[in-house]
């Protein structure tokens, strides 16, 4: 094996019979990402007195929503926790990333919606950890929104089928993640309706927080008119490159506007992050040593930790 350590290329367990120049700062920056790495996996993961529901969303397209959703989900089901992802975006980049069939005519979230299914008849396990299931998107859903603007109760359809879920097949679940379309539509909306807390992925690059000023409006109407217990909880910065100046500055301001909700790990630019859902696998399971994985897993630990007295 070459005693070269080259750059963008993930260094597996502990370096073992690699010699490194510690002094180099890509060399520091892989050893602490392994100490992180064994320090997350010794660690307990407490688990919340009943089920969190979070809705992960972001009108703005490519900030890392969809990833998000999977991999912190992936993270607390790896760690323990029972969970369930609810894929709400037709492009259905969830159910990829899980694993999960969702090929048109699947049984999905749409028929739950829209015909009344029930959600445990379209929940399907996801095939590389045992405790996290899927309820899967097709491309059915593209038209929900404007089908769904004549249905009776159409802000709460999923928020009926999630109380029925959670009081029969449901109700041994710790978390629940809805992961939404990049718009502010009925789809959307049925989640916040549903969900106690929001998860905001912003990136870190230009225009950040554009658009931000319109989701947190709605969470405030949502919040006002059809669900007084919704509130921003969780703030994850995607796509951080700490060599740059701009991201070190979205970094901060997000921070000083967000100081409680932001949390304070950063998920870096990750090619083993971009690359798990061709494999039909979170990073989590596709590399767990990766930067990716390990910042994943940390920001994993302390969504749990602040839910721990379900707050």
């Amino acid at each position: 094996m070459s005693e070269e350590v080259r750059p963008n290329v993930d260094v597996g367990d502990a370096f073992s019979g690699v010699h490194v120049d510690q002094d180099s700062p890509l060399a520091r920056e892989m050893l602490e990402t392994e100490r992180a790495r064994k320090s997350l996996e010794a660690a307990t993961f407490p688990l919340p007195p009943e089920t969190r529901v979070i809705t992960v969303a972001n009108q703005k397209g490519g900030v890392g929503k969809t990833t998000t959703s999977v991999n912190v989900a992936a993270a607390l089901a790896a760690k323990g926790a029972r969970v369930l992802v609810i894929d709400s975006d037709p492009q259905g980049n969830a159910s990829t990333a899980l694993g999960v069939t969702h090929t048109s005519g699947t049984p999905s979230i749409y028929e739950v919606m829209l015909d009344g299914k029930r959600m445990a008849e379209v929940m399907v396990p996801c095939p590389h950890l045992p405790s996290l299931f899927c309820v899967p998107a097709t491309i059915d859903l593209a038209g929900a929104d404007i089908e769904l603007v004549n249905v009776m109760r159409r802000e709460f359809r999923l928020q009926d089928a999630l109380t029925e879920f959670l009081a029969n097949e449901g109700h041994d679940f710790h978390y629940i993640f809805i992961d939404c379309p990049p718009s502010l539509g009925l789809l959307t909306l049925n989640a916040m309706v549903v969900a106690g807390e929001v998860l905001i992925p912003i990136q870190c690059e230009y225009y950040a927080l554009e658009g931000l000023t319109q989701l947190i409006r709605t969470i405030d109407m949502v919040k006002r008119h059809l669900n007084p217990r919704i509130h921003v909880s969780t703030i994850v910065l995607t796509m951080y490159d700490g060599r740059t100046n701009l991201a070190r500055d979205v970094a901060d301001e997000v921070r000083s506007h967000f100081p409680e909700e932001t949390i304070d790990i950063s998920v870096p630019r990750s090619i083993r992050v971009s690359e798990a859902p061709s494999y039909g696998q979170t990073v989590i399971t596709h590399d767990a040593h990766s930067s990716g994985a390990v910042a994943y897993l940390g920001i994993a630990k302390e969504i749990a930790e602040r839910g721990r007295t379900g707050s």
